[in-house]
């Protein structure tokens, strides 16, 4: 009963000690069986140290009234007079909720906890083995193992080890168990037993000796036969022993389960057997294995079974792990392996996941076994398993800085204790920060946060998060920089040699060059330098993410070069995070937008502004061209100043459509190519609109002032026409005149001849830039007919020569500089012919399908492979566009939608009108975009146009980066276009041949 008065006094007293239901507290305390304990002071003390009170004391209540009679009295004097063991209990209860529900379920195991001796405090495997032997079956394995376990968390709590030491006691459990475990598969079968040699290879955190309290223990089997035994006979019976071990670890009880055994990081994983013989295993890994399988291995370690036999395993595979960076395919893999550090991560999650999120534990994991692998081949002091050991060779030898190395350090010890007490609160696997407050306090308190537990907690989480996401850069790149820049002698010893092996490892093809230019870029003590070296660990890192590092760091040292006394150009960079990424994307895709961009390197300014990237609008263009045109001296400084305006827009548009295409962080991925492919061709057709109006205007200047004797328009034609203009597409164009009122028409004509020559001749005047060549063979009687014709002209051909060829040519004529109303009734007078009333007749019909046929075995150069090139092959764009043209002059006199001059547009027309199906219209336009982004792909790579893919495999897999793919799938890019188009040249064949 309580005593009057009392209540009080007590309630204030459990909030100051941390409760956070006094009430319910008070009412535990009232408890019969706790009269021995309520009112002493020492109890409520203990039990404010926990990390949460409330649960110490409901597990404590429990545990007490589990006790035999006899029992209880023993508990509660030894809770009362031995400080060790009174901490540890309620520690451990004060945590973990899973095992106070052991505890109450076998009240005794509390005597686990008293012991107090040398090898009580850090118990090894044959401690823990010991624990384990009375185990004979795989409930009482579990039982056995809770009961170690209490044990663990209980010096884990009270701070008794440390995390390391922890997760190496976890490990040590889990040895003993699966050792125990395979005892059990023994007597159990022992006829298979005798007849094979099995050993158990722990993989992943176990092998590391870094495990958490709730994970798969990763492991791999390794079997021969016993002496005289058939070999295929003894390999059967051990994988029946290691199912038989893997159920009794794994399967759900009455005492719940141990934890998983995963064998899936064997040869061939899941689908592999899964016992191997020795020489099985080598000749997988010596043939078949990808890199990231000698990442796994590097925590391989021989832990259950025959240890001789596990032994000679490792002895075997160690040197293929050390051998690993030097495989062809390990700069792919090592990408690969990078992406996979946030990959599948739910997006609701990833701001909570402790182990894969952004700043995560396996940003640090991955980051010191890639160390490992590149340097341990030649430095036997990095071969440990175990992160944090590792992490410290590393810096002992050199590679990583010492307080690098400690941060990250410091870093990982907070991150994995959090990550323990998360998992022991409810033994559950989980890597996930809870969002409950009550968990996040207890979580806080359990780390030792007692002012503001929550707050504390998010600080201190967030803040070791953003150092390992920063190290994680700059644990690749820093080591590099202090090297070449010379200003921390002593700090890192990073060999010329070493700094190479690393630099290759990464990508880069040249490695001394690379140095050569972080030399030049970081060394010294200039405000400029100290900048680099801060920007430089991040840009290093996403050149490396792309198929051609080199050029990367070297167009960027070209930049740094040109702008280095502008006094934004670095603080932009370092101020403005998307505009270094965007940077890094734009120089290390090819060759087309750094070679605009070292032309005009003030250009810089728009990847760090949000709008720098949105193409600007044709009427502004042309405003802007314009003016340029008339503040010039003469026709070429007025070309020039057109092309000016050219060259910053292209790069503008080549440098949108790489960051949309490769996604940044700001910029995520373009989820529809043929969005992709409607901007650039809309905003390079503006682009040479806009110039081809600046050299008219400049080329009428120059002679006639302001106006020409006779009003003069350009009409595109083609892809120009069709606003589907690629980076290294010409101009298709058409040059139409009309004399003006009381000029002469041979003058005029004249003057339109003279203009459209002083055009050409501006527009063909050398230049570095990517050239505008403008083409008038479609004109009227081809290449020998005249360059430019009246609009009377016109009229009277088409009306007495026109061929069906022309008209078809025509369906793609629009305005595109000079007068307006001129080309607009040119326009008019075409539409006739381009869509012919009731259609086409089946002679002209014919005579399309003809000269297509003749296209096919006449234009497409020697050599080519037909399945690849992307204009004249095989599906490609000639074949979609001919198709979509045929149903335009079949139709367009019914459909107003198919009166278009853009091919997706009209193709869409078609199908809406119902001429084409809707799979047969998505295969088409999915063809037409895909080759139509290969040939922009190859232009931006290459700084040349191309219609096929390139050879080179740097150029290729630049390509590849460019559509999407990941590295190392080149070969499946092939595949996939080849399908594409192999399927929409059966359309074709059906819809155009009538096949």
């Amino acid at each position: 009963m309580t005593v009057p008065g009392r209540r009080s006094s007590t309630f204030s007293r459990l909030l100051r000690h941390g409760f956070t239901d006094p009430s319910g507290a008070e009412r535990l305390l009232d408890v019969p069986e706790l009269s021995a304990l309520r009112d002493d002071p020492v109890l409520l003390d203990a039990l404010g140290a926990t990390a949460d009170p409330d649960l110490a004391l409901r597990g404590l209540v429990r545990l007490v009234e589990a006790q035999p009679e006899t029992e209880r009295q023993t508990l509660t004097t030894t809770l009362l007079s031995a400080k060790p063991f009174r901490d540890r209990l309620l520690g451990v209860l004060g945590a973990s909720e899973a095992l106070a529900d052991h505890l109450a379920r076998h009240p005794r195991d509390w005597e686990s906890l008293v012991t107090y001796e040398a090898a009580d405090l850090h118990p090894g495997v044959a401690e823990f083995e010991q624990g384990l032997a009375e185990a004979t079956d795989a409930v009482s394995l579990r039982v056995a193992y809770r009961r170690c376990l209490l044990a663990i968390a209980a010096r884990d709590v009270c701070g008794t080890t440390d995390v390391a030491q922890a997760a190496a006691e976890l490990a040590d459990l889990a040895t003993a168990t699966l050792r125990a475990a395979l005892a059990i598969a023994r007597s159990a079968e022992p006829a298979d037993a005798a007849m094979c040699r099995l050993a158990v290879i722990a993989m992943g955190k176990c092998g590391g000796h870094e495990l958490n309290y709730v994970s798969d223990v990763d492991v791999i089997f390794v079997g021969e036969p016993s002496e005289g035994a058939d070999e295929g006979k003894a390999i059967q019976a051990a994988t029946r022993l290691a199912s038989h071990l893997m159920r009794i670890c794994s399967e759900t009880t009455v005492e719940g389960t141990i934890w998983p055994v995963d064998a899936n990081l064997r040869p061939e994983g899941r689908n592999g057997p899964l016992v191997r013989t020795l020489s099985s295993h080598l000749a997988y890994y010596q043939r078949w294995a990808k890199t990231w399988e000698f990442q796994a291995l590097l925590k391989a370690r021989a832990v259950a079974g025959d240890l001789e036999l596990g032994a000679q395993y490792i002895d075997a595979v160690s040197p293929l792990v050390w051998q690993a960076a030097e495989r062809e395919n390990f700069v792919p893999d090592v990408q690969q392996m990078r992406r996979r550090v946030v990959a599948n991560i739910p997006a609701a999650q990833v701001e909570r996941e402790l182990k894969l999120g952004p700043g995560g534990l396996r940003d640090v994991e991955f980051a010191v076994q890639l160390l490992q692998l590149v340097h341990g081949r030649s430095d036997a002091t990095l071969h440990s398993g175990t992160t944090l050991d590792a992490l410290a060779a590393l810096a002992a030898g050199g590679y990583v800085g010492r307080a690098d190395a400690s941060q990250l350090d410091e870093a990982y010890r907070f991150l994995r204790a959090m990550e323990h007490r998360i998992q022991l609160y409810r033994l559950r696997r989980t890597h996930l920060v809870p969002e409950d407050e009550a968990d996040l306090r207890r979580l806080g308190r359990s780390l030792g946060l007692r002012t503001d537990p929550v707050a504390e907690l998010n600080r201190e989480w967030k803040r070791h998060a953003a150092v390992v996401r920063r190290l994680h850069e700059k644990l690749f790149y820093r080591p590099l920089l202090d090297a070449v820049a010379q200003l921390a002698p002593g700090e890192i010893r990073l060999s010329p040699r070493a700094a190479g092996q690393r630099l290759e490892a990464l990508g880069y093809a040249d490695p001394a060059a690379a140095l050569r230019h972080l030399e030049a870029l970081a060394s010294g003590v200039t405000r400029k330098a100290a900048i680099q070296r801060t920007l430089l660990p991040v840009l290093l890192g996403w050149f490396a993410d792309s198929a051609d590092p080199d050029a990367g760091l070297l167009g960027f040292r070209k930049v740094s070069d040109a702008l280095g006394k502008t006094p934004w150009y670095l603080r932009l960079l370092r101020d403005e995070g998307a505009a270094a990424e965007n940077l890094a994307r734009v120089l290390s895709a090819g060759r087309l937008a750094p070679d605009l961009l070292l032309r005009a390197p003030e250009a810089v300014a728009l990847l760090g502004d949000p709008e720098g990237l949105k193409p600007r609008g044709r009427d502004h263009l042309e405003q802007e061209v314009l003016a340029a045109v008339g503040r010039a001296d003469d026709a070429e400084h007025a070309v020039a100043a057109a092309r000016g305006v050219r060259r910053r827009e292209l790069f503008r548009t080549a440098a949108a459509d790489l960051i949309r295409s490769y996604g940044t962080e700001d910029n995520p991925r373009e989820p529809d190519p043929g969005a992709l492919v409607d901007r650039v061709g809309e905003a390079v057709t503006d682009l040479n609109a806009v110039t081809i109006a600046g050299a008219l205007r400049a080329a009428v200047r120059a002679e006639w002032g302001e106006e020409l004797p006779t009003r003069f328009a350009v009409i595109g034609m083609g892809r120009f026409g069709g606003h589907e203009l690629g980076y290294g597409s010409d101009a298709d164009v058409l040059f139409v005149h009309e004399p003006r009122e009381g000029v002469d028409e041979q003058e005029a004509a004249k003057a339109a001849n003279r203009v459209v020559a002083e055009m050409r001749r501006l527009l063909q005047l050398p230049t570095a830039d990517p050239p505008l060549l403008i083409d008038a063979d479609l004109r009227p009687e081809g290449k020998s007919g005249p360059l430019v014709r009246s609009l009377k002209s016109y009229e009277a051909y088409y009306r007495r020569w026109s061929l069906v060829w022309e008209s078809q040519a025509l369906l793609r004529a629009a305005p595109m500089a000079g007068d307006q109303e001129l080309a607009d009734r040119f326009i008019e007078l075409v539409d006739p012919l381009r869509y012919p009333a009731e259609g086409l007749g089946e002679d002209a019909v014919r005579e399309i399908r003809r000269l297509k046929a003749r296209m096919e075995s006449e234009r497409l150069p020697r050599g080519a492979d037909p399945t690849l090139h992307a204009k004249l092959g095989r599906g490609g764009l000639s074949d979609v566009e001919w198709t979509v043209q045929l149903l335009q002059m079949r139709h367009g006199w019914a459909e107003p939608g198919l009166r278009t001059t853009r091919t997706r547009e009209a193709l869409a027309a078609a199908h809406a009108a119902g001429l084409i199906p809707t799979e047969e219209a998505q295969t088409l336009d999915e063809a037409w975009v895909l080759a139509t982004r290969v040939r922009n792909a190859v232009m931006l790579v290459r700084g040349r146009p191309g219609d096929t893919f390139p050879s080179d495999p740097r150029e290729l897999a630049a390509v590849a980066r460019y559509l999407g793919y990941e590295p190392g799938h080149v070969g499946e890019m092939v595949d996939d276009y080849r399908r594409i188009t192999r399927r929409a040249r059966a359309v074709v064949e059906e819809l155009f041949y009538g096949a």
